[in-house]
């Protein structure tokens, strides 16, 4: 099995691979990003994304495996492998700090899997030197902010946007 990849169960049984995301996963991407809702959409970018330009797909796909991580969530479908979660996170400069990101299909959503993909991401985090990851979630998003909140993130309001809130883990401190 590749490095980084685990099989995991999530609370109904379900078995699902979480394995990096490779160049070669453009397609299921688009496919995963195109099938969530309007509001998961909107949740995860930010703002308005029907359907992703190839270079944003690129972007997504193509890791910097030196700073950066990305890990998705795979079940099997017959013959055929579908994306249900992603995870991510970018390092910054300064190589102690990170911003991440989860997305979960709409009909994979309250299972564990964003959970298991972020405790993943966490760990990798951790085993890499980063001390802080943050990210940047509409205030309306009570998913996020229920996740964060049991993953031990903390919570602010963005100080440039009212819209936003900025949720951070304290990666020398917080054990998840």
């Amino acid at each position: 099995m590749e490095a980084g990849t685990s099989v995991a169960r999530l609370r109904d049984g379900t078995t699902v691979l979480i394995r990096p995301i490779h160049g070669a996963d453009a397609e299921l991407e688009r496919e995963f990003v195109e099938q969530l809702s309007h509001q998961s959409r909107r949740f995860r970018f930010l703002g308005e994304v029907k359907t992703l330009s190839p270079d944003l797909i690129k972007a997504l796909v193509d890791v910097d495996q030196k700073r950066d991580v990305a890990f998705v969530a795979l079940i099997a479908e017959g013959a055929h492998k579908r994306e249900i979660g992603v995870c991510r996170y970018s390092a910054r400069p300064d190589g102690v700090t990170c911003e991440c990101a989860v997305a979960v299909s709409d009909d994979w959503q309250n299972r564990g899997l964003g959970t298991l993909l972020m405790q993943q991401l966490i760990d990798v985090a951790r085993s890499r030197g980063i001390e802080c990851m943050y990210s940047v979630d509409a205030a309306e998003n009570a998913p996020m902010r229920e996740l964060a909140m049991h993953l031990g993130f903390t919570r602010k309001p963005d100080p440039n946007d009212p819209t936003l809130v900025l949720h951070c883990l304290d990666l020398k401190a917080a054990t998840v």
